[in-house]
This record gives C-alpha cells, structure tokens and sequence, in this order.
C-alpha cells in the first residue's frame, strides 16, 4: 500500500514537472523509509523540513523571553509602586501624621508659648509686639491677658500632638513656671498652599502629671568581699578621673581602655556608696555613687569671711555604672556609664 509524499514541488518553478502519480509515488510505504526508484529526498539538491525546523525552534525561543519579560515586569510593577512614594504618575496615601507637618508646627507652637507664657505690667506693649507673628488678623495684641500681673516660665519642650485633620492640630507642650511643671495645649492651623503657621484659638494652661510611683529595688545579695577590695582603687580612680590625670588613669583603666575625665570642672570628694552584686566572674558591673566638689567659678578671696553661697565650694551626689574586670589581684576599670537606678 502506498503513502502519499510529503513533499510537494511548485509547478512553477522551470524544469519542475507538473504534479503527477510520478510525485505521488516517490516513497515507498515501507516501514524502513527507503525512498522509491532510487530518489532519496536530497535528490534535487534540497533539503526538506530541515529550514521549517529552525524557525520553529527560534519562534518558541522568542516567544518564552517574551513571557519571561511580561512576568518580570508584571511582579516588579507593583513593587515598585508599593516602594517609591514619591513615584511620578502615582501617590501613596499618607498617614495623617505625615500629612501635617508635626515637627514644624511643633516648634512654631514652642517660639509662641516662650512669648506667650512670660509677661509682666512694664513690658506688655514690648510683649505684644512679639506675639504679632504667631497671632490671626484682627486677634487682640494680648491675646487675653489684661496687662496685669506677672508671669515667667522656662524650660519649654513638645510634650504631644493631637492631629485634627489635615491642617489643624492641638500642640501640647510642657514648661516650668516656679516649682510647678505644667502643660499648655496651642490650636494650630496650617495653610498648605503657603506653607505657613498660625495660632487659630485661645491655649489653655493645663496641670502637668504628678511623678509615677517608683517601685523599690529588690535586695539583691551583695559581694561584700569584691566591695572591700575596689574601694580603695576606685576611689584613686575617681580621683584621676576628676583631674583628667591621663597617667594615673591609664594605670585603673583595662588593656586597650582610653579613659577621659572632667579636666578639672570638679574635684573628687569622697566615694559614697559602692554596690557589687554577688555574681561570680572577673568582670563584674558595679554601682558607685561619688560626692564631687563644685567649684564657684570665681577666684579664691581675700574676705575669708564672706558669706554668700556662691563662693563656697558645692557638692553634688552622682551614681554610676562600672565595669570592671579582675586580672591577677587587681581590678580595673573597662567602662563608666550612668547608672541605671541610683543606689544608696
């Protein structure tokens, strides 16, 4: 039984015969391929299916680094878009933190409340004068003080934001006045279109919180015997450490430690208190409060017997944290910080 060819010749071509049962019987239907009357398929010099081939193979390979593109980009797109807030073409929606400007409206309130919190009979009209910038047209130059009385505040820091809506919020700040530590909350409009600040209502003067309650220390066992053996070094240290003496220091300071002092702004007084827990290890952290001695700022006098406070030498109590570590039978000092919790 025979099979077709698969191959067809164009009539057009010169010299090609005209299709015929010639064509169609130029294969046998073997099953070992062999080609009919001694015509093999390179007979006339061509080579059938080898070119369709190729580009069959190129079409795939072009069309996988296409899907291979669509897919990169498809997955980068959108991170791309989450990452880049500031894209063009697109926007993030903001918190409203972000959207109102907190820390310049911050520091807008704090200028006004050191104006606002001070004032006294003699310098109203000077006081006025500074409160204009922060204050709406047509606001009165006091802006609720009657021009009597006096009042004088210090230390003014941001203590909270509550944010309103997108140009309005209410800055809470702290201050001193006295011995009271209060708050003053200040209504604060933004325009976003001039970037500008204004104080938009009366601000209202508020008690600060009272102190927490603080929780006692538990008592931890103490190592009696390391507390012996370190005070007397330690005092020596605190002693160089006062003076800046850099060679006494290096002789209390551990291998590789450079240790700085005070350079002679205090003088040490005594080693007060001096805490080591019991934890076995030769590098241990310790507790130690130290008196130093605060200097006048003015040259000794002649008038041994003035009596103002301020040319007499002060004390002041400070806690510290050392680490210390032992090598052979001393200690020495690997670092001094503040203390976490002061002791004694």
């Amino acid at each position: 039984m025979a099979r077709r060819a698969t191959v067809q010749r164009d009539p057009r071509i010169a010299g090609e015969p005209e299709p015929s049962a010639y064509a169609d019987a130029s294969y046998d239907s073997g099953f070992d391929g062999a080609p009919a009357r001694g015509r093999s398929v390179m007979s006339r010099g061509r080579w059938s299916g080898g070119g369709g081939r190729w580009l069959v193979w190129t079409g795939r390979a072009v069309l996988w680094a296409l899907i291979v593109v669509i897919v990169v980009n498809g997955v980068r797109a959108p991170f791309e878009r989450f990452t880049r807030p500031n894209a063009a073409g697109g926007s993030v929606p903001l918190s409203a933190d972000t959207e109102f400007p907190v820390s310049r409206a911050t520091s807008f309130a704090s200028q006004f409340a050191a104006v606002y919190l001070n004032f006294e009979a003699v310098r109203s009209q000077e006081r006025a004068s500074r409160l204009a910038p922060y204050l709406p047209d047509g606001a009165e130059p006091q802006f609720g003080w009657d021009g009597l009385g006096r009042m004088a505040a210090g230390a003014v820091q941001p203590y909270g934001t509550e944010i309103v809506d997108r140009e309005n919020a209410v800055v809470t700040l702290a201050f001193q006045s006295g011995s009271r530590r209060q708050l003053l909350s200040v209504p604060v409009f933004h325009d976003s279109r001039t970037d500008r600040f204004v104080v938009s209502g009366r601000p209202g003067i508020l008690p600060a919180p009272t102190p927490a309650n603080l929780p006692p220390l538990p008592a931890g066992e103490r190592d009696e015997a390391a507390e012996a053996e370190l005070r007397t070094p330690l005092a020596d240290f605190f002693k160089a450490y006062a003076a800046s003496d850099s060679a006494s220091l290096q002789r209390y300071a551990a291998p590789d430690v450079t240790l700085e002092g005070f350079g002679g702004a205090f003088t040490f007084v005594q080693l007060k208190n001096l805490v080591v827990p019991l934890v076995g290890g030769a590098t241990r952290d310790v507790t130690a409060t130290v008196v130093w001695g605060v200097p006048s700022g003015t040259a000794p006098s002649a008038d041994t017997t003035s009596t103002d406070p301020g040319d007499a030498v002060g004390k002041l109590e400070q806690a510290y944290l050392l680490t210390v570590v032992k090598q052979g039978d001393k200690w020495y000092v690997k670092d001094i910080r503040g203390a976490k919790r002061s002791v004694g």
